[in-house]
């Protein structure tokens, strides 16, 4: 993992830090974060309706539309020809998708039903996507420390 390469310099030999794998790691993780923190929202209130009759849960949606995402990056940079559109009339082939244009939804489960009240939330469910966010909350901030540590030492050494 670099911090820069030949390609993130201007003129007179700036760094343009933001560009680099570390920096985009590093806003993947903040996203993530972020994303926790409202998919716990979403099973609160999930959890905080689970006797209201005909309430349907919500899921959060993020993490597959990263992947997707980054993804499509990908393709884009292995093609041999880029695709440009010369005119707006045109249709494209294919746009990749930036990754960090892409927000955390809420998806409501309209499909499943769980009671005969029409309700569709399953606390232990529940409890258990909580702690499963939690735990992944906990992973990227030591990650995301870890990585401003690991840039203060490589600060420390030149």
């Amino acid at each position: 993992m670099g911090i820069a390469n030949s390609t993130d310099f201007l003129e007179g030999g700036k760094i343009m830090f933001e560009k680099t794998h570390f920096m985009k790691t590093q806003d993947l993780l903040e996203r993530g974060m972020n994303n926790s923190v409202f998919k716990r929202k979403i099973i609160s209130d999930n959890i905080a309706n689970a006797d209201v009759p005909h309430f349907k849960r919500s899921e959060v949606i993020f993490e597959s539309m990263i992947k997707r995402a980054i993804e499509s990056e990908k393709i884009e940079a292995l093609k041999e020809v880029p695709t440009q559109i010369s005119d707006e009339r045109h249709i494209s082939f294919f746009k990749p998708l930036d990754y960090r244009e892409v927000q955390p939804k809420a998806n409501i489960d309209y499909l499943t039903t769980m009671r005969a009240d029409g309700n569709n939330v399953d606390v232990e469910k529940e409890v258990v996507e909580a702690s499963n966010s939690q735990m992944q909350y906990m992973m990227m901030t030591e990650r995301l420390n870890q990585n401003y540590r690991d840039l203060k030492q490589v600060m420390r050494m030149a």
